[in-house]
């Protein structure tokens, strides 16, 4: 996969967070601030763990694995299903 472009991931609204009040702990090295009662994502963090996402990915489908793709968001369902059609998975 080509690197992300951080201004990509701005651009497209990538750093907008879960309300402050409904966010998880677990994230808490993800974000970079809070802004108006939302989560800002830092958007660095967030194209390095892309990166290591997409060579995992690239791994288990050069071993004859399965990826299943999955939209949990109606906006998404489309597109998701798109891209894993392009690449021959479920």
């Amino acid at each position: 996969m080509a690197n992300i472009d951080v201004k990509d991931l701005l651009n497209a609204g990538v750093h907008f967070g879960h309300l402050t009040r409904k966010w998880n702990p677990n994230m808490a090295p993800y974000i970079y601030m809070e802004r108006n009662g939302i989560h800002i994502i830092n958007l660095y963090k967030t194209a390095a763990k892309i990166e290591e996402a997409s060579e995992a990915m690239k791994k288990i489908a050069a071993s004859g694995r399965k990826i299943l793709f999955v939209a949990t968001k109606k906006q998404a369902k489309d597109i998701v299903a798109e891209k894993a059609a392009a690449v021959k998975m479920p």
